[in-house]
């Protein structure tokens, strides 16, 4: 009894197929070429008073900061150049709760129908922003740092050194306070 379920269909080879695979695995395995782009994990550092509920670098997703803090969390992950060159930028999307730590005065019941009333009413506040922001020279590409500065401004590195290292573009302070007038650009 055959075990063909179409005993018109050509027959398989396996080993001749196994053979072509590691044929052109070899190939490439040959091949100098590195690719063009990598893939960075995305890390974030707030240097104000305000909660980044959430951002995003070219579409994709960063951990969300709170104020004063980041590092140390990275999300995956953002394709950039291996190398560097003028012009390059990015799209930095987020979310900002000016006033992260109001709901810890309040006196309604956590969770109760008035707490969630006036967690919608504090949640309305919230502002979104969307910058194009150049990216600092990097000789060997690294995690991209978004750092979130007062009057809603963003700088973007990534280089291959942690902030505070020998090398790492930029050196702002943890804390820094809003101007109470932001300058125009």
């Amino acid at each position: 009894m055959s075990r063909t379920l179409n005993p018109g269909a050509p027959r398989r080879r396996p080993a001749l197929w196994a053979a072509a695979a590691l044929a052109c695995l070899a190939l490439q395995a040959c091949s100098k070429s590195l690719p063009d782009r990598l893939g960075a994990p995305i890390e974030g550092y707030s240097h104000t008073s305000a909660a980044i509920n959430y951002f995003m670098v070219n579409g994709n997703g960063g951990p969300n900061i709170g104020p004063y803090g980041g590092g140390g969390k990275q999300n995956c992950c953002v394709s950039l150049p291996r190398q560097w060159h003028p012009g390059l930028t990015v799209v930095v999307e987020w979310e900002k709760d000016p006033t992260p730590f109001d709901s810890a005065t309040w006196s309604e019941p956590r969770y109760s129908d008035a707490w969630r009333a006036r967690m919608k009413e504090h949640k309305s506040k919230n502002t979104r922003h969307r910058a194009v922001v150049e990216v600092a020279p990097y000789e060997e590409l690294g995690v991209i740092d978004v750092h979130f500065l007062p009057c809603n401004q963003v700088a973007v590195s990534a280089v291959a050194v942690t902030p505070g290292q020998a090398g790492y573009p930029f050196n702002y302070p943890s804390k820094m306070e809003e101007p109470s007038v932001c300058p125009t650009l």
